[in-house]
């Protein structure tokens, strides 16, 4: 008998790919059938997903997988933050605006100085990042046009291809937990805080858990037999709550890196951690699968080197990644850092400029080559997940005692060894596909084909090769982490200092 196969839809913010999953004899499979580009398109004056481009290859993908075998299930997992707005007929009022649209920063500030930081992280218990939904939501009610008053329901990007797929009007959880707009430890969207803010809530829709069946799959003239009667299954539809389902760690205090465009950089928790001392470390609680909550902070990610190919490119440089990170390597470690959080580096543009105006302006050697400037991008997100380790550490009383990295920047050697040696912890890498392998197991678990979150990680411990990284002595570790930190203090603040309330 065919093991059951379910489609795992995994669009990240620079390509998407379509995914077989199936466990056959204890361990689990993957097949990658199609995988194409996903970048924002600039129309009217915004930066946009190209949604019908992108439902065109989701329906290809799954043509192709299902052509020679039923397909029991399908779920989409995106990025977070962003969404599409319905109409009352259920179409999409616009193309959904990308949080990389350089919109919210105004509307960011003012909700800081109005309301206070302590309100708005209190209220949800997220990180304040002027990308988050509610700052865009800001924006879509202040600008021209007036988005939000053209809309009946907002959804979260995966729930809007769910929508697009079979006609489902819902949000799924780990998604709705990024938007700075739902109590995390109520369990509910935060709509006084909404309220607060002069924003609409008659658009919020319903939640629903990962692993829950929303529709069927809407049939189109040319599907092969094997999509017929497919299910979809909301996964845990935030990308990085499913590569958190698909992390093979065995201790329950191990640090999390998804890593990819954004890096996510946390623990797994019970229950969220709300207080004075999260608010000022920016720590976000994110939900994740089988009631858990990943306490993190979002660190920028390969975005930056990313856009520096991009720029490198337009000027008639074909470099590819494995390239820079080869010649990455060849320059010496810290001689060079930025604050990748830093406001600056978040929009599109000439990022090898940012980056040298960066060293620049905080007295440092200015990196010239595309080496150089990718050994400074590499360097500053070692010592970046490092800080993250850091205030792990002082909020939760210790030091987690391994770091597991999945997704596509586990493929980076230097950043993942230089990861063990900053962090003075070993590294395990893999799997480089945890975001459609945690997809597709959550639809499996839903169609009672695997257990809870433990057997999932068993099952992903026995089907996958980690590679490890033991912490190695630098000299100069000391000198260029306090030059670090001296660079992210010169940053804006994203937390305006509060005084210490007792912990809940």
């Amino acid at each position: 008998m065919n093991p059951t196969t379910v489609a795992a839809v995994d669009l990240g913010a620079e390509s998407g790919r379509v995914v077989g999953v199936s466990i056959d004899d204890g361990r689990v499979t993957e097949e990658l059938v199609h995988r194409f580009r996903n970048v924002p398109v600039d129309r009217d004056g915004a930066l946009r997903w190209d949604v019908p481009a992108l439902l065109g290859e989701i329906r290809y993908g799954l043509a192709k997988l299902g052509a020679d075998r039923p397909i029991a299930s399908v779920g989409v997992d995106t990025w977070g933050l962003d969404y599409g707005l319905l109409d009352a007929e259920g179409g999409l009022v616009d193309p959904p605006i990308s949080h990389r649209d350089g919109r919210t920063r105004e509307v960011y500030e003012r909700a800081l100085r109005e309301h206070g930081a302590a309100l708005l992280y209190q209220s949800t218990g997220i990180q304040l990042l002027e990308v988050n939904s509610v700052y865009q939501w800001l924006a879509d009610q202040r600008a021209p046009g007036r988005r939000l008053d053209r809309a009946a329901t907002v959804l979260l990007m995966p729930d809007v291809f769910h929508h697009l797929l079979g006609g489902a009007i819902v949000s799924e959880y780990t998604a709705v937990s990024t938007t700075g707009a739902y109590d995390m430890r109520g369990g509910r969207w935060a709509t006084g805080l909404l309220e607060t803010l002069g924003l609409p809530t008659h658009m919020l829709p319903e939640v629903v858990e990962p692993g829950t069946e929303v529709g069927f799959l809407r049939p189109s003239g040319s599907d092969p037999a094997g999509l017929r009667g497919t299910r979809i299954i909301a996964p845990a539809a935030h990308d990085t709550a499913s590569a958190f389902v698909a992390v093979p760690a065995a201790s329950p205090d191990a640090m999390f890196i998804s890593s990819g465009t954004w890096s996510l950089v946390g623990v797994e928790r019970p229950r969220p951690v709300v207080d004075a001392h999260s608010q000022r470390a920016n720590l976000t609680n994110e939900g994740g699968y089988g009631g858990t909550i990943r306490l993190l902070r979002n660190v920028m990610g390969l975005w930056l080197l990313q856009e520096c190919r991009r720029e490198w490119v337009r000027q008639g440089h074909d470099f590819d990644y494995a390239g820079l990170v080869d010649a990455a390597a060849e320059e010496p470690f810290g001689r060079s850092v930025v604050d990748p959080d830093h406001p600056d580096f978040l929009t599109p543009g000439d990022m090898p400029g940012r980056i040298r105006r960066h060293c620049a302006e905080t007295g440092q050697p200015v990196p010239e080559t595309p080496g150089q400037i990718s050994r400074c991008v590499i360097d500053s997100l070692a010592l970046g997940y490092n800080a993250v380790a850091d205030d792990l550490e002082r909020l939760l009383g210790r030091r987690p005692p391994a770091v597991h990295i999945v997704g596509g920047g586990a493929r980076n050697a230097l950043l993942s060894r230089l990861t063990a040696d900053v962090t003075r912890l070993p590294v395990h890498c893999g799997p480089f596909e945890a975001t459609a392998l945690g997809n597709g197991l959550v639809q499996l678990a839903a169609l009672g084909e695997a257990g809870d979150l433990a057997e999932i990680r068993s099952l992903v411990r026995a089907s996958t090769d980690v590679l490890t990284y033991e912490p190695s002595d630098m000299d100069e570790l000391p000198r260029v982490r306090a030059r670090f930190q001296r660079v992210r203090q010169r940053s804006p603040d994203p937390v305006p200092p509060t005084e210490p309330q007792p912990k809940p």
